[in-house]
């Protein structure tokens, strides 16, 4: 973790510790990870909902780690349970929920 992922940097806060916001990117990155291998050519999952509860405060310097799994897949809709961690422990746990989408179809709707 550094300065630059401090609540301070990203301006969702005034303090120099792990930010919310990368809480949720490292919890989406892990989750698209989670499933690379799974899907087919053309396709990709984006966003659909995260629900996340940041727990405990992160120092600069310290190491997280960002744990995703999938718990159910409902036809394109995958929903994740995730946690980051660090040496003292928790720090963030919660749901993401993530849709298969082919990627041309979608880039199309883009506006």
């Amino acid at each position: 973790m550094t300065e630059a992922d401090t609540a301070f940097a990203l301006r969702s806060g005034s303090v120099h510790v792990l930010a919310t916001p990368r809480v949720v990117a490292l919890v989406e990155e892990a989750s698209c990870a989670a499933i690379e291998n799974d899907l087919a050519d053309g396709e990709t999952s984006v966003g659909n909902r995260v629900e996340v509860s940041h727990l405990q405060p992160t120092r600069v310097g310290s190491v997280v780690r960002a744990e995703s799994t999938l718990e159910k897949v409902e036809g394109r809709r995958l929903t994740f349970t995730v946690s980051v961690s660090d040496k003292g422990g928790l720090v963030a746990a919660g749901k993401v929920t993530r849709v298969v989408v082919d990627v041309d179809r979608f880039l199309e709707k883009a506006r």
